[in-house]
């Protein structure tokens, strides 16, 4: 009997390996990214549910099953390293720097308070309540602002770096984009850029298997969006989007790559998309979408697959892995039992925090929008 893609892909992890960075983790190691797999689930349901409630509006875009790659590329980062979100990557701007410690306010990252005001639309958010979601940044935090641009942020990126480079500094940055933007002029303008000026810029594709509602098969005549990278003569890597070591492991030669002077480089994580391109399209989602593909692109949770790793490496028992059973549920299956007591403290601050902002002032309405001289 032939093996199916699913199938194949399940034996690899079950056999998987410490890669050369990954092998080098302590088990605190492992226990925290592990915690922040969580972390990022929670922030997703916990907003989804917040909004059945009536007290969030607004599109929500969400990062279900594709928790790995923010936790995986975020991990062994210097704290003097930038990072370019976008909208499927609302965790990451708090989880920047995370290892320096949650509520470090010195930490090279935003706090959790900061990102939920934006969610939800308050006067102590970046953006002063103009938009709900990504469109944020911070300089100070080493965060470039994102885009509704697809690939829009590559060659702001590729500028950021440069500018490093010619200061004397050592800074990498990884750019995060779904595979439909490899297609945009601008995603080759930019990684041509850096390929020519061998800047320090590592390109994430989050190929999730679906560019809206335009599936793999419609976008790229290959199997590997990694091999975009063939074209400029920059390594093309591909990761188990729904392994965080994979993640890790790949991201971390990509950024050695990068730091030691060699240029770019690409790395597509493979994963597949929970729900909608946004909330607002997932009634249409479960129609262009069979509920079979759904049911075997969320099969292999990354909370379960991390979870299984740890018990085989033996950082884990399998009563403790019973403990907080968030894997293989959708946001209205779970529960606040179902995750860690720290992970739910943690973002219940960051969101009573921004319910607790106020609203600015009308008159902000013109800020920004036009200049005053006076």
């Amino acid at each position: 009997m032939a093996t199916t893609e699913a199938d194949q892909r399940k034996t690899k992890q079950e056999s998987f390996e410490l890669g050369a960075f990954s092998s080098k983790l302590s088990k605190s190691d492992f226990q925290e990214l592990l915690l922040q797999l969580y972390l990022a689930r929670y922030f997703d349901v916990r907003l989804i549910k917040e909004k059945k409630r009536g007290r969030l509006t607004g599109t929500l875009y969400s990062s279900h099953n594709q928790e790995a790659i923010i936790v995986g590329s975020l991990f062994g980062l210097k704290p003097t390293d930038w990072i370019s979100p976008i909208h499927r990557d609302m965790p990451a701007f708090f989880m920047k720097d995370f290892r320096a410690g949650w509520r470090n306010p010195d930490r090279m990252g935003m706090s959790v308070g900061t990102v939920c005001a934006q969610v939800w639309g308050r006067v102590d958010s970046p953006g002063r309540a103009r938009d709900n979601w990504s469109h944020i940044g911070s300089s100070a935090k080493r965060i470039i602002h994102s885009t509704s641009m697809l690939a829009g942020t590559i060659p702001a990126a590729a500028g950021v770096v440069y500018a490093d480079r010619l200061d004397g500094g050592d800074a990498v940055v990884l750019t995060y984009n779904g595979e439909g933007s490899t297609a945009q002029g601008v995603f080759h303008e930019a990684v041509n850029f850096a390929a020519v000026h061998k800047l320090p810029v590592v390109t994430i594709i989050e190929n999730n298997q679906w560019a809206y509602g335009t599936p793999t098969y419609l976008e790229f005549s290959m199997d590997d969006f990694a091999r975009r990278a063939d074209g400029y003569g920059i390594p093309g890597l591909v990761a188990d989007g729904q392994n965080v070591l994979d993640v890790y492991d790949k991201v971390m030669e990509a950024v050695a790559w990068a730091r030691s002077g060699k240029g770019p480089s690409i790395v597509e994580c493979k994963t597949f998309r929970a729900y909608g391109h946004g909330d607002h399209d997932d009634d249409r989602a479960a129609k262009y979408r069979p509920k079979e593909e759904v049911d075997e692109g969320r099969a292999r949770d990354p909370i379960a697959v991390m979870k299984r790793i740890m018990v085989a490496e033996g950082h884990m028992t399998q009563k403790e892995a019973a403990n907080w059973v968030a894997e293989g549920k959708g946001a209205s299956e779970v529960s606040n039992d179902d995750f860690p007591p720290e992970v739910v403290q943690y973002l219940s601050e960051g969101i009573e925090f921004a319910v607790n902002s106020p609203l600015p002032e009308a008159e902000e309405g013109g800020m920004w929008v036009y200049r005053e001289d006076n």
